[in-house]
């Protein structure tokens, strides 16, 4: 593709995942159960009852899963540890059994020549500190930093690059407001405070990781999305702002030192349980910044429904994924530019980016998967025009290396560039997961350097 040459020499080819879609094995070696484990377990809570008991059996089969992506010619892996698998009851006695996976984890990506990149917190608070409060409670908090210290303590002198958070917004909106994702809560006042605690927790955590690791380079991870009014309506364009504060700048005014946009408390009502200091600690420096892009939003005005009271309209004429999410590649490039020129952000991952779609296997085992293929092909050229403009876009991890469990999709929804049999456990690479492997060689596999 030669509308990629404008990526940087260095440019980091990776792919993504997470502990608690992949890994199975929820109560082997010290694991304790997280908030995921309960919530799959929940009657009518994930799509078929499904839940991430065994899922692809990554716990197991991580050395297959390092060869798959060695075959794919990745240059780095962004995975995420299991909280609950390292610090069992949140806080408190460590599980040597737990580290002791990712210590085996990390070195074999290293003997393979693949970069780890290492998220702190993917969704799976322990249960036992869901218990008492969860992310609404200031001391889950302090017992995250506690948690990242511990991992960079024992993993620090391999692993160079961190995320502290992946999609805050998913763990307090989706999960204490819209009650679609652990912990099931709909409460605004716990929402708002959950989204506070999280904020707090990734600054605590950013100074506890350089603590641990002075040579650590540090980020976050933020699924954003370009919100564009549905008509030229006053109440629409109004409504645009709201679901632009709601699902950007919320999240990224914080993390830059321009505290919580006023208009978007004023809409929620609640007061911060903020103290002295918070803001400051809220906004520590950060080495890179996680973008996380699926999809664009259109909005209009919807004064009665839930907040931030602008409905998400769908475009029959579009292109959609099986997520019914409309495939806008323009939307990441203005996400980069975005960051770039109202942010200043100095180096940005794009930390997942992917699409689900009903995958067939023929008759030959094979899946050709060309709705993906391309999928891939023009958010990768997103990415090469945006940084044509100047936006500092140092890598891209295709979401996901493989098919997992969905959250509350349960296993229905592939995103994998290879395919996993559920009742065989037979990893077979898609033809989209070909084709980024021809991306990455005709890119000369210009450099590993994360973050």
């Amino acid at each position: 593709m030669n509308d990629l040459n404008a990526l940087p020499a260095d440019f980091t080819w990776g792919a993504a995942t997470a502990a608690y879609q992949i890994e199975g094995a929820v109560a082997e070696d010290g694991r304790s159960p997280s908030i995921w484990d309960t919530f799959s377990h929940t009657p009518g809570a994930v799509a078929g009852g499904d839940t991430g008991d065994v899922t692809c059996d990554h716990y197991h089969r991580w050395p297959e899963d390092i060869a798959l992506m060695k075959q794919l010619g990745l240059g780095a892996y962004r995975f995420s540890i299991a909280w609950p698998r390292v610090v069992p009851g949140g806080d408190g006695p460590v599980n040597k059994a737990g580290l002791d996976f990712y210590d085996r984890l990390v070195d074999g990506l290293l003997d393979a020549g693949i970069t780890p990149v290492a998220t702190l917190y993917h969704w799976d608070l322990p249960q036992a500190l869901q218990d008492r409060g969860g992310w609404p409670s200031r001391e889950t908090a302090e017992h995250f930093a506690t948690y990242a210290s511990v991992a960079t303590e024992r993993l620090g002198d391999r692993v160079k690059d961190w995320a502290t958070l992946n999609e805050p917004l998913c763990s307090a909106w989706i999960g204490h407001l819209e009650g679609r994702m652990a912990p099931g809560l709909t409460d605004i006042g716990a929402a708002v405070h959950a989204s506070y605690h999280l904020h707090l927790g990734h600054g605590l955590a950013v100074q506890a990781i350089r603590a641990a690791s002075p040579d650590a380079r540090v980020g976050i991870v933020n699924n954003l999305s370009p919100i564009e009014p549905a008509t030229d309506r006053p109440e629409d364009h109004a409504a645009a702002a709201r679901a632009d504060g709601h699902t950007n700048r919320w999240w990224l005014d914080p993390i830059h030192g321009r505290g919580y946009p006023q208009d978007m408390l004023d809409l929620y009502g609640v007061e911060l349980p903020e103290r002295a200091g918070d803001l400051e600690t809220i906004a520590a420096p950060l080495d890179w910044l996680g973008l996380n892009y699926y999809f664009r939003q259109i909005v209009t005005a919807d004064p009665t429904g839930p907040l931030p009271h602008a409905k998400q309209i769908y475009l029959p004429d579009a292109r959609h994924t099986a997520m019914d999410w409309e495939v806008h590649a323009d939307g990441l490039e203005q996400l980069l530019l975005r960051l770039t020129e109202e942010y200043g952000a100095g180096r940005i991952h794009v930390t997942e980016n992917g699409s689900a779609y009903p995958d067939v296997v023929r008759a030959d085992g094979t899946i050709d998967d060309p709705e993906r293929v391309r999928y891939l092909e023009e958010h990768l050229a997103a990415c090469a025009r945006a940084a044509r403009q100047g936006a500092p876009v140092a890598g891209y991890f295709a979401w996901s290396l493989m098919d997992n469990f969905e959250w509350a999709y349960g296993y229905e929804k592939r995103f994998g560039l290879v395919h996993v049999d559920y009742a065989t456990q037979r990893r077979t690479i898609k033809a989209s997961g070909h084709r980024y492997a021809d991306i990455i060689r005709s890119a000369g596999r210009r450099g590993r350097r994360a973050a």
